[in-house]
């Protein structure tokens, strides 16, 4: 359970609490001081709004991947949002999950054949209520106005490895290249090789955080070996169980007890993904144990707290709201200086 484990880890590492944090920094710095600082902060789970938080409460709340996502997740008190990463026909990176334009605008076909003004015709629209919104397709270099300084922007990397670079010019040109987490699937040596090189063109200044899937890593073994390849903060650990399957009693081999002593030696975070996959309901990223089990079966312990339990310290979830209330009721977060989510308000939502 966690407690035994972080017991353990409490006698090895420095405990922070949350009246260290500087007055006057960010809201951005300070989640970035608990993202750099794993060990330090292992008595707080940090919430990353999956696709900016926007397929809450039955899907209908906001438009994924648009700015009002972003400003819903910053009020809602989340550390991180996940947007998705394409190209324009002229080459412009834009905001967007799909390769294709139908699911989340008016507009139909692929991005690719767009041109930024072409795209910026397109409205977004709301997932499961198709609502039509007022708002536009993003550039990458919009969104990352929105959450400058107020909240940490996890990119994910539509595109190639090679694209990389292009997008960390645009934070760099910002002055935003620290508030930025990029990532990237790793299942080998090739793999590790050919992403530590591309990794090393870019140079420094940005959050690197990879990605390990169960269904081609079976072992901690393998996190080892990337956590000297890369010495990242996090990594995102993927369980693919389908919802269909027998609820998951273990939370699959990745999320072991060597695991979580291998992250607690390296100082990074269990990242853990409880939203579901788009057409595969039932937790499929979660071995049946995600954001649906919690909301709409009302068991929350059995999902989130599971994943807790099992040394997840980021939570990614299309429910971040439910979440960061029932985190907070149960003694999982720690508020932040001049938070904008009293840690009393935070309680007051607690899902049992």
């Amino acid at each position: 359970m966690r407690t035994l484990w972080l017991s353990l880890l409490f006698s090895t590492a420095l405990v922070a609490s949350a009246g260290e944090s500087v007055a006057g920094e960010t809201r951005a710095r300070q989640i970035l001081d608990r993202f750099e600082n794993a060990n330090q902060w292992r008595d707080h789970v940090m919430v990353a709004a999956h696709r900016a938080g926007s397929m809450q409460a039955g899907k209908t709340l906001y438009a994924e991947n648009s700015l009002a996502a972003v400003e819903g997740s910053i009020a809602m008190g989340a550390e991180i949002v996940e947007v998705d990463i394409r190209r324009s026909k002229d080459g412009e990176f834009v905001v967007m999950h799909d390769s294709w334009l139908d699911r989340t605008t008016t507009c139909k076909g692929e991005v690719v054949r767009y041109t930024l003004a072409e795209l910026k015709t397109c409205r977004l629209v709301v997932e499961g209520t198709r609502a039509v919104t007022d708002e536009r397709v993003s550039t990458l270099r919009e969104m990352l106005l929105a959450t400058r300084d107020r909240i940490v922007i996890n990119l994910d990397n539509k595109l190639e490895v090679g694209d990389l670079p292009g997008m960390i010019a645009v934070a760099r040109d910002l002055g935003m290249a620290d508030q930025v987490i990029v990532k990237e699937n790793l299942w080998n040596q090739n793999r590790i090789a050919t992403v530590k090189t591309a990794m090393a063109a870019i140079g420094g200044g940005f959050q690197f955080m990879p990605i390990i899937a169960d269904d081609a890593v079976h072992d901690a073994g393998f996190a080892e070996t990337v956590d000297h390849s890369f010495s990242p903060r996090a990594i995102e650990l993927i369980n693919w169980r389908a919802g269909a399957e027998t609820l998951t009693e273990t939370g699959g081999p990745l999320f072991s007890t060597r695991m979580r002593a291998v992250a607690v030696r390296g100082n990074w975070h269990i990242w853990a993904d409880t939203y579901a996959i788009v057409n595969k309901p039932g937790g499929f990223l979660a071995g049946g144990r995600g954001d649906e089990l919690a909301v709409q079966a009302s068991l929350p312990r059995e999902a989130w707290g599971f994943w807790v339990d099992r040394g997840a310290s980021i939570i990614q979830t299309d429910e971040p709201k439910a979440a960061i209330d029932w985190l907070a009721a149960n003694g999982y977060r720690v508020p932040y200086t001049n938070d904008a989510r009293p840690a009393e308000q935070a309680h007051t939502a607690s899902i049992n």
